[in-house]
Formats: C-alpha cells, sequence, structure tokens
C-alpha cells in the first residue's frame, strides 16, 4: 500500500509537467501564428526578452538587420498599446508592419536613420510604416496623408503638409504610394521644404527603367542621389520594388537647371541612360528615299515611341509643342491625339503657326494653345512666303489647298510664291526655357521648312534643348520633284546627307530624334 503512494504521486507530477509544457506550447503556437510575431512582448509572452534586442522577421528575400544591440534603439513595445489593437490584429497589417520593421533596421545599420530622428512617413493610409518606425524605437515619428488615421496619421490640405520648413530629419514613401500621386511636383517642393539639410529621403516604387530614375531624381533639385535597390516584398500584388535613397544637401540646389530661368550651357551631356534608348530607337534611313511620303508611312510602324519603352510617370507636366502645326488635323488632330502614347497622362499642346490661314480653326479647338507666330532664333519682323513646287500637292498632309510657308528675313524674288506677308518671329529657344523645365515631359515636332538648321543650332547653344525628351522633325531637302524626274527641287539648298548629318549629331548628343516628313 505505502509502496503505491510514491508512484501516484509520480503520476500526478507527471500528469502536471506535461500540462504546464503543453501551456507553453499553445502559448508560443497563438504568440507565432496569431499575433504573427516571435515571442518578444515582454507583458505577453511568457519569457520575455531583454529590452535591448530586438528580433524582426524579414518578408521576402529582403536582407534585414536581425538584430539591434543598443538601449536607445528598444523602447517599449507599441503593439500592445490599446490605441494600436486594431492596426495589429490584422494578418496582412502584421506582415507589413514586418516588412517596413526590416527596411527601418536596414536603414539604420546603413545610417540613413536613427533612433534619434525625427520621421515622417508620406502618403500613408492608416501608418503601418509609422507603427514599425515606433516599435523598432524610432519613436518621433508621424505619418501624413488626404485624410487623418490617429493617432498615427494626420492630415494635409491643399497639398500642403501641417509642417515647418526643415523639421524632419528622414522622410519615408512606401507601399509604392508615390506612383499613385497625380502631381509630383507638389510632393518633391513639399518634401524639399519639410526635410532638414542632410536629411534623407527614402522612397519606395514599381518604377524599374533608367529613365523614370532620372527623372525622379530631376524632381529634387535640392537633393543628391545616394543609391537605388532593388527589394522584393511581402505583397504578391508587386512583385518588385525599387528603394531610392537621395540627401538634402545644406547648400540648397545642386544640380544645374535649364528652363524657367535656369543656367545655360553649350551642349547638352551625354547621358547613358538616353544613350541606351536611342541605341534601341528605329534606324535612322540611310539612303535618300525617292518617294518620302510613303517612305515616313511605312517607317511610321517601325518609331519606337519613348512612353512604350519607359516609365513618364515622374514627371511635373506633359507639353507637346507642334512647331509648323498648320491645320489641326495636319498633326495634332490626327497624329499626337489619336497615335501617341500617353500612359493616360493629359498634355498640354502649343501649336506655333504663323500662316493666318489656319489661325481660325484653332479658336475653336479645346485645349491647344495657338501661337500665331514664326519660330525663329530672335524676335524680329520677317517676310512669310507662301509657296509650292511645280507638282506639289498643296491638298497634301491637310494643307486645305494653302502651300508650305517659309519665312524669310528680307522679302525673296521666288517666283513660286503665291503670297508674302509680313509676320512677327519669336525667340522660340527662349519661349521654350520660360515655358517648360527639365521637371515637364517635352515631346516636339518640327516641320518649319528649313528653318530647322537655323533653330537646333540655337537650341544647343543656349541648352534648351536638354528640355525635349523626343524630337519628331521633318529635315527639308532639295528632294527629287513629282513633275519634272530627274529634277530637284530649288526650294531648299541643302542635301539628304546634310539632313542625315542633323539627325545623327542630335543622336549622339543624347537627343532622342526621330525622321518625320
Amino acid at each position: 500500500m505505502d509502496s503505491a503512494k510514491p508512484s501516484i504521486l509520480r503520476n500526478i507530477l507527471v500528469k502536471m509537467l506535461l500540462f504546464c509544457v503543453s501551456i507553453i506550447c499553445l502559448r508560443f503556437a497563438y504568440v507565432v501564428t496569431i499575433r504573427g510575431e516571435s515571442c518578444d512582448i515582454g507583458d505577453f509572452c511568457f519569457f520575455s526578452l531583454p529590452e535591448n534586442l530586438n528580433f524582426v522577421t524579414a518578408a521576402g528575400t529582403v536582407s534585414a538587420s536581425a538584430v539591434i544591440s543598443s538601449d536607445k534603439v528598444r523602447s517599449r513595445s507599441v503593439s500592445g498599446d490599446p490605441k494600436y489593437i486594431d492596426i495589429w490584429n490584422s494578418k496582412d497589417s502584421r506582415k507589413a508592419v514586418q516588412f517596413y520593421s526590416s527596411v527601418f533596421q536596414d536603414l539604420i545599420s546603413e545610417g540613413f536613420l536613427s533612433p534619434g530622428s525625427k520621421s515622417l512617413c508620406v502618403e500613408t493610409p492608416i501608418g503601418l510604416d509609422v507603427f514599425a518606425m515606433r516599435e523598432i524605437g524610432v519613436s518621433d515619428a508621424i505619418g501624413v496623408a488626404k485624410k487623418a488615421s490617429k493617432p498615427l496619421v494626420v492630415s494635409y490640405k491643399n497639398s500642403r503638409q501641417p509642417f515647418g520648413d526643415n523639421t524632419f530629419d528622414f522622410v519615408f514613401s512606401g507601399g509604392g504610394s508615390i506612383d499613385r500621386l497625380k502631381s509630383f511636383v507638389q510632393f518633391a517642393d513639399e518634401i524639399a521644404r519639410t526635410l532638414k539639410p542632410e536629411g534623407y529621403l527614402v522612397v519606395h516604387t514599381q518604377s524599374n527603367d533608367s529613365y523614370s530614375l532620372n527623372s525622379f531624381i530631376s524632381l529634387f533639385n535640392c537633393c543628391k542621389f545616394i543609391r537605388s535597390r532593388e527589394i522584393a516584398v511581402f505583397d504578391s500584388s508587386m512583385p518588385y520594388i525599387r528603394e531610392i535613397v537621395v540627401r538634402k544637401e545644406s547648400g540648397g540646389i545642386i544640380r544645374k537647371s535649364y528652363g524657367k530661368g535656369g543656367n545655360s550651357v553649350s551642349k547638352c551631356s551625354v547621358l547613358g541612360y538616353m544613350q541606351k534608348l536611342i541605341q534601341n530607337a528605329e534606324p535612322l534611313i540611310a539612303e535618300e528615299p525617292m518617294k518620302p511620303w510613303l517612305t515616313l508611312k511605312r517607317n511610321i510602324q517601325n518609331i519606337k515611341y519613348l512612353p512604350s519603352v519607359v516609365d513618364i510617370s515622374f514627371k511635373g507636366r506633359y507639353v507637346y509643342v507642334d512647331v509648323g502645326a498648320r491645320s489641326y488635323g495636319s498633326s495634332i488632330g490626327s497624329w499626337f491625339r489619336k497615335q501617341y502614347p500617353k500612359q493616360n497622362r493629359t498634355f498640354e499642346i502649343y501649336a506655333i503657326e504663323a500662316d493666318k490661314a489656319f489661325h481660325e480653326e484653332y479658336k475653336l479647338k479645346k485645349g491647344v494653345h495657338l501661337l500665331p507666330y514664326a519660330a525663329w532664333i530672335k524676335n524680329e519682323t520677317l517676310f512669310f512666303e507662301i509657296n509650292h513646287d511645280p507638282g506639289d500637292d498643296p491638298e497634301e498632309k491637310g494643307g486645305k489647298g494653302k502651300g508650305m510657308g517659309r519665312i524669310k528675313r528680307l522679302r525673296s524674288s521666288n517666283s513660286l510664291a503665291s503670297r508674302v506677308d509680313k509676320i512677327k518671329g519669336f525667340d522660340f529657344t527662349n519661349w521654350l526655357k520660360n515655358t517648360v523645365s527639365e521637371r515637364d515631359f517635352v515631346v516636339m515636332k518640327m516641320d518649319v521648312e528649313g528653318t530647322e538648321f537655323d533653330l537646333i543650332p540655337r537650341l544647343f547653344d543656349t541648352g534648351a534643348i536638354c528640355l525635349i525628351d523626343e524630337i519628331f522633325l521633318e529635315c527639308h531637302y532639295n528632294r527629287w520633284q513629282r513633275c519634272c524626274p530627274g529634277q530637284r527641287s530649288t526650294k531648299y539648298e541643302k542635301t539628304y546627307r546634310q539632313c542625315l548629318d542633323l539627325f545623327t549629331s542630335l543622336r549622339d548628343s543624347g537627343v532622342l530624334v526621330h525622321q518625320w516628313w
């Protein structure tokens, strides 16, 4: 009887031990599967980790600074705070917080962010990135969005953030929110205003080509580009994210700016990312075409439009300039609005046309700004000749019975001229520099009846060529006449070889130009 007592006691002790182990396992399983955290939440787990040790599980393949050993980094966990319980109870939210935590720990290890940084997360709907910052010890963090989500996110009005100048050491834009913005210029200006000198901006975007990267950098002429890298993310709808880091310079603007009163340069630099795009563009037509208009119809199918190969999102405005527009249907209505890829962007359209015969119809065209002058190298009075060669079809290319207009400094004695008018020529280069900037996406079509040999060099000399992203240029030369086989037009002095040299020099200088007829 007495020998049975130790066995009963032993069985009771074993059962109690198994019961305790089961409770611990259930608690651990709850923490890992339901809470989505390792057991480091001190007021919840049985075993709390030291205050200066923080584990974060990275999502996907993103590298993470797994352990940060610093008393200053780890503050009281905010995940158990009742104010944040709604955020922390969502499984997707916990994944996002884990991802942002790993990102911020990497940025801390690289020196871009510190626990003492006064930090701002922009365009964050509910502040998951703000939550992650506070969780890893960056306590002075706040978010801003159009709609407030207290206590993590405050609202702004009229695109102006409710903060003073030079307020933040660190600004973050995550979740690809920048890709959904409509006004990138206001976004960039507000960050430049509120970010302290030597402060860092980190942006996550889905745009992943060199053109969009350089367009993004151009938005921030107050900042210096630090690095760009691709990282994997937790959300399967976004297969990758590009992380861009820039730093605000203490001296303010550090890059030359062309347009809107910017500095002039003698020549655009040959940019590597544009050269690669140009190399992949359709080849120039090396041999003079016998029927240029038919050649254009065939060649237009081969043109690789810039917006069809790169992301043009990071631009302030979108502008189309038709120099030598003639009638609305000549190119604006028949080609640009119908065929040019715009990536759902609304373009401002400028029509530059000196021939008075076409001015009236533009009064009825909404969204088109008519400049009723001749694009020229300076402001002066010119003579405008309406003429065409024998055999030319005046109805061709939407001409409405009018010949092709040419400008002259002095009145010529050309017998082919059917009408000569005095017109105003304006400094096209100066107008362009005061109308657009590097931040804008600018497309230009130029058909100026031989004046391109005056205007293009002027664009280079002033640096205004840097403002144009894509050019469709008709180069005029003494081509074969339709009426008279074996005879060339006397209207133009240049040869096809000289036109080809003009196209080649533009491409060699980093300008994406297409042949146009």
